[in-house]
């Protein structure tokens, strides 16, 4: 008989939770359009969240997202691309395009995003979530980040 504890079971998921990075960025970079990216789902998908978090000592710290997520990298191509796809496929996202690295606050942001048409934003991340077999299309082309 096997003494050694098991693992839990975990859960798959119907749903994927993704970040499209460009892959040219510094590694500041992709660490902090990661963060402005996953914020932007986590604040409208409620059901993305899970519940607060509580230590032993009752001590209360905020919810996360209830599923992890997944960082892919690709080439700019491969991010407007995936952009495309998310758009026609009407799932939720979140874009942060190389402008936003010259702004310092949200209204800076919002107008730089503002100020460009579609098929001209040089983006440089990408946020999107919804059923799994969808999100797989979105970002076929791209790898996992390493």
């Amino acid at each position: 008989m096997n003494s050694e504890p098991t693992a839990p079971a975990v859960p798959r998921f119907d749903t994927k939770l993704a970040v499209l990075l460009r892959d040219d960025l510094e590694p500041w970079q992709r660490l902090n359009v990661t963060a402005f990216l996953v914020s932007g789902l986590g604040s409208r998908l409620p059901e993305v969240i899970g519940e607060p978090y509580e230590d032993a000592d009752g001590v209360g710290y905020l919810p996360m997202f209830r599923q992890p997520v997944l960082v892919f990298e690709g080439a700019k191509e491969t991010l407007t691309a995936a952009h495309g796809k998310a758009l026609s496929r009407a799932l939720p996202r979140a874009v942060f395009t190389a402008d936003l690295f010259a702004t310092g606050h949200d209204e800076a942001n919002r107008a730089a995003v503002r100020a460009v048409p579609t098929s001209a934003l040089d983006l440089v991340g990408l946020s999107v979530y919804g059923p799994r077999n969808a999100v797989d299309k979105v970002l076929k082309g791209a790898r996992m980040h390493p």
